[in-house]
């Protein structure tokens, strides 16, 4: 009997410390936010809101690491691959989570299986954009300037900017040329210069190019129209059904420890709430519109039907 008990004694000794939480020291080193769109773009301003409250709130570095390319499934990849600790996240988008997957033919990661949802932070919408010196200073201008001009160029960078392009050829009867871009700031710019007609930038990214006249705004994408544009029209005001409404958010590798998700999801929460939260976030174009992990991941998977049902009408094809 003593030889046993003694035994059982040298087992448990040599078993590891259980924590009381998962969370309780949690962090203790920096922490990666993963944008998976170039900097300036509409997540990146968010991520980089977000993270700085993170920061200040932790009393560790967070990192934001920008990986563009292949409509965020680059940067998605990478963080659905990385240790489920809570150290490596992603801001993620409509793009990244629901319409790419039927965008893309082969998506090297599953939008609800790989991925832990912490928080969606924001809402928002894209704004149609020309170069000024188009001729066409309205929406009613541009859709018979755009029939009787086929094959204008329109740049995309992202899920949601393809499916409003394939929208306007679907339900404005427009022929276009569609042109991919790493991100929506790259197809600005060549809209700017003139090398492309058209693009659809995020607000964040949009309204500051508007406001200096490098840009004209023509309409916007959401159902109705926007509060941060009040003088746009909807396109869906000469395109019924029109809409491509986007969103962003925080996802943590699958297999984090609901308490870490949990500790992220509570500081996210309280800084989304602070009345000057929602006006900087206003200021870069976006609209506070918080949701719970759980909420989030049912959201999400709503959104994959969604989308995919929004490309299927689109006519677009998998690339």
């Amino acid at each position: 009997m003593k030889l046993r008990l003694g035994l059982l004694v040298v087992l448990l000794a040599a078993l590891p410390a259980l924590p009381a939480s998962a969370a309780d020291d949690f962090p203790q080193r920096p922490i990666k936010i993963i944008v998976p769109f170039p900097a300036g773009a509409g997540p990146d301003n968010v991520a980089r809101l977000v993270g700085q409250h993170l920061q200040d709130a932790f009393g560790q570095t967070v990192l934001i690491e920008n990986r563009a390319g292949a409509l965020g499934s680059i940067g998605a990849q990478e963080v659905a691959r990385s240790a489920p600790d809570g150290y490596t996240l992603l801001m993620g988008t409509n793009t990244t989570h629901a319409s790419n997957v039927a965008t893309l033919k082969s998506l090297p990661y599953a939008p609800v299986k790989d991925f832990a949802p912490v928080i969606r932070t924001t809402t928002t919408a894209m704004v149609l954009l020309v170069n000024p010196k188009l001729a066409a200073e309205d929406l009613p201008q541009f859709l018979a300037y755009a029939k009787a001009t086929p094959n204008l160029t329109a740049g995309y960078g992202s899920g949601a900017s393809q499916i409003s392009i394939a929208q306007l050829q679907s339900r404005g009867g427009l022929a276009l040329i569609a042109a991919s871009y790493r991100g929506v700031p790259q197809a600005m710019t060549d809209v700017m210069a003139g090398v492309i007609d058209l693009t659809f930038g995020d607000f964040s990214v949009a309204i500051p190019q508007m406001q200096g006249g490098t840009l004209r705004g023509i309409a916007v994408t959401s159902a109705t129209r926007n509060e941060l544009t009040p003088g746009l029209p909807a396109l869906s005001e000469a395109m019924p059904g029109f809409e491509a409404t986007i969103w962003y958010g925080l996802f943590a590798p699958a297999g984090t420890p609901d308490p870490v998700v949990n500790k992220i999801y509570a500081e996210c929460a309280k800084y989304l709430a602070m009345p000057e939260t929602r006006k900087k976030l206003a200021d870069v174009g976006v609209m506070v519109a918080p949701l719970s992990p759980a909420e989030f991941g049912a959201f999400v998977k709503s959104e994959v039907v969604r989308w995919s049902a929004e490309v299927k009408a689109a006519g677009i094809q998998p690339q």
